[in-house]
């Protein structure tokens, strides 16, 4: 499989703006840490780019109806696992236990929330974003102890919303 078969199936099942482009920024920042970690950037993009593949069409079955949509371009065993384990919690019960299936529970997550911190400023950017709050030294074993703390957490309602602040190395939950 190649990126262009990936994008034509994730458009044939996404025609939001907003599906499409978080897709493409989880599939760069997936690609981002595959080469800080000298793994294949290729393929943990392709993950990135596929997490949501069946999200738009059929939420209420995200996760589930991603292996019969990825069968659709021959997808690996190894990626149909890490895209199903990246709701785990949530609407999967395929937990991640690969260090790139842990990243990408987090990437996708985090990715979302610099795009929503994005849209309440005036310019509705990043552009303009400056790092702060001790994230300019953020460690790629910090975002996958995260990662591991997230999965762990039992009381979860949603994977962000609870998570009231990080003390150390560990995620605190507000109830």
């Amino acid at each position: 499989m190649n990126r262009e078969e990936a994008v034509k199936l994730l458009k044939k099942y996404n025609n939001e703006e907003f599906h499409i482009r978080h897709a493409i920024t989880v599939e760069q920042v997936m690609k981002y840490f595959a080469k800080e970690n000298g793994e294949d950037q290729d393929f943990w993009g392709l993950v990135g780019l596929l997490h949501d593949d069946e999200k738009e069409k059929y939420p209420d079955e995200h996760c589930k109806k991603a292996p019969e949509l990825l069968a659709e371009i021959n997808a690996s065993e190894e990626m149909v696992h890490a895209i199903c384990s990246h709701a785990y919690g949530i609407c999967s019960d395929v937990k991640p236990e690969h260090k790139m299936e842990k990243i990408l529970f987090a990437v996708d997550e985090l990715t979302g929330l610099v795009w929503a911190a994005a849209k309440m400023r005036p310019s509705k950017s990043t552009k303009d974003m400056e790092l702060s709050s001790g994230f300019e030294n953020y460690e790629l074993n910090k975002l996958v102890i995260i990662a591991d703390d997230l999965i762990s957490g039992e009381k979860r309602k949603s994977r962000i919303s609870n998570i009231a602040f990080k003390e150390g190395e560990k995620v605190v939950f507000a109830d």
